[in-house]
């Protein structure tokens, strides 16, 4: 199904830059105002001059962000400040991080990937895309010609071939290795031996990949792709711009982390806050436990691990209590959800938060973000909400590789703003330049 190919990617010259941990940076759609000040300060080669180089007040069709963008990738690559490999790779990229005081490894392997349209299956979505993230994209790709960003996606190994690959094979080149910095470090490795580059590519010949991150960055390297062919005069089949940078990783890895995304309300109106008690009772069996009791969220995981029937937990339908919700009848709550949805859609907790709580319920859309914020830390939910920062807070679950597939596997897609993929990749530790 899926092909995947070794490239000769483009990375940081250490000699010139420094600790690599300094210059790379998170992708573009996470970084802040206050974020891109400190990585514009943090070093003078930080990737965020190329990634999403900042808006200035006199830019033209001449001079704007993308243009600033691409003449810095010319002028680096020109003083060696980021150097091409000399051969195709398969880079091997084990990324450290810590999680509630435990460092973790996560490895995965960044490759390209052929591009398919969605209706082929076999590169296989799991949400919605919007307009303006792709536009701004396309616009970099066509200023840069070259992947800045590694779409993260997720592959089934049931039979644990590319675990056995990796286990085998002594890893390569050591390419990589940053000192720790925001609680992450990387080390990357290569794989450039072609009878095992032939081999690990040959595995994928009968399996889809599952996007798990980089949706937008997939379907504007998609847009791109047709908009170059037309610019040639002969179809190359092989030519650099039919392929993207993908990040593939094993989806039944325990440390691949998918963090849910929790709901913040407000706005809403005292009497709709008063009656929510009574309303929310006709679909829900309700408990409350004291927030005073010191191990009251270890009673809230265990009550929540009960995958008998579906549970919600709510901060702020009970004064100094959190609340936890147990949906009495799942087909009451599917007859409030769109006809078409898929029978793995109707059965996720997010789908009934959107559907019965938020639109039946509280009378309010699922994507009104006028009156609906979002956090993927349950600490920072439950905050907010004893602080007055929002009126509820929905805690939503965790979400399973598994999930994310069952879904993409029937052509559906997740509601919106549903997973949150912790950490996120970097930007500029391996660039694919479509050349």
């Amino acid at each position: 199904m899926a092909e995947i190919k070794p490239f000769r990617g483009v990375h940081y010259n250490r000699e010139v830059t420094g600790d690599i941990s300094s210059v790379i940076c998170p992708p573009y759609d996470i970084i802040s105002p206050d974020m891109d000040k400190q990585l514009h300060n943090r070093n003078a080669y930080n990737f965020i001059r190329i990634e999403y180089n900042r808006l200035q007040a006199d830019d033209s069709e001449e001079n704007n962000r993308y243009t600033r963008s691409a003449a810095l990738f010319q002028q680096w690559l020109e003083q060696k400040v980021m150097i091409t490999d000399e051969e195709p790779a398969i880079y091997v990229h084990d990324q450290f991080f810590h999680l509630e005081g435990d460092e973790y490894k996560r490895r995965s392997l960044i490759v390209r990937v052929r591009l398919e349209d969605w209706d082929k299956n076999i590169i296989r979505p799991h949400e919605n895309t919007f307009k303006g993230p792709k536009k701004d994209r396309i616009n970099l790709l066509w200023a840069l010609n070259a992947n800045t960003s590694s779409v993260m996606s997720m592959y089934e190994d049931k039979d644990l071939k590319v675990t056995s690959f990796l286990k085998k094979m002594d890893i390569g080149k050591l390419l990589i290795s940053t000192n720790e910095i925001d609680g992450e470090r990387h080390n990357v490795w290569t794989i450039t031996e072609p009878k095992a580059v032939k081999e690990f590519c040959d595995y994928f010949n009968d399996k889809p990949l599952y996007i798990a991150d980089g949706h937008h960055r997939y379907e504007s390297a998609l847009i791109y792709k047709k908009e170059r062919s037309t610019c040639d005069e002969v179809e190359n089949h092989d030519a650099p711009y039919n392929f993207v940078m993908m990040t593939l990783m094993d989806m039944d890895d325990p440390n691949l982390i998918i963090f849910p995304t929790h709901r913040l309300l407000h706005g809403l109106e005292p009497d709709v806050i008063n009656n929510l008690d009574g309303k929310l009772a006709l679909y829900f069996d309700i408990e409350h436990l004291s927030l005073d009791d010191s191990d009251v969220w270890q009673k809230v995981d265990s009550i929540i691990e009960d995958e008998a029937n579906m549970k919600l937990t709510i901060i702020g339908l009970k004064q100094g209590a959190v609340s936890i919700l147990t949906l009495k009848d799942l087909n009451t709550a599917v007859a409030m959800m769109p006809a078409e949805r898929s029978d793995v859609y109707k059965k996720m907790d997010v789908s009934v938060v959107d559907h019965v709580i938020l639109e039946k319920i509280l009378g309010i859309q699922s994507d009104d973000e006028k009156r609906i914020a979002y956090t993927h830390e349950r600490k920072e939910a439950v905050n907010r909400a004893l602080n007055g920062d929002c009126q509820l807070a929905i805690i939503m679950n965790m979400v399973k590789g598994q999930t994310i597939k069952d879904i993409a596997d029937v052509k559906d897609r997740m509601p919106r703003k549903s997973t949150y993929f912790y950490p996120k990749l970097p930007s500029g530790l391996i660039v694919n330049h479509l050349v």
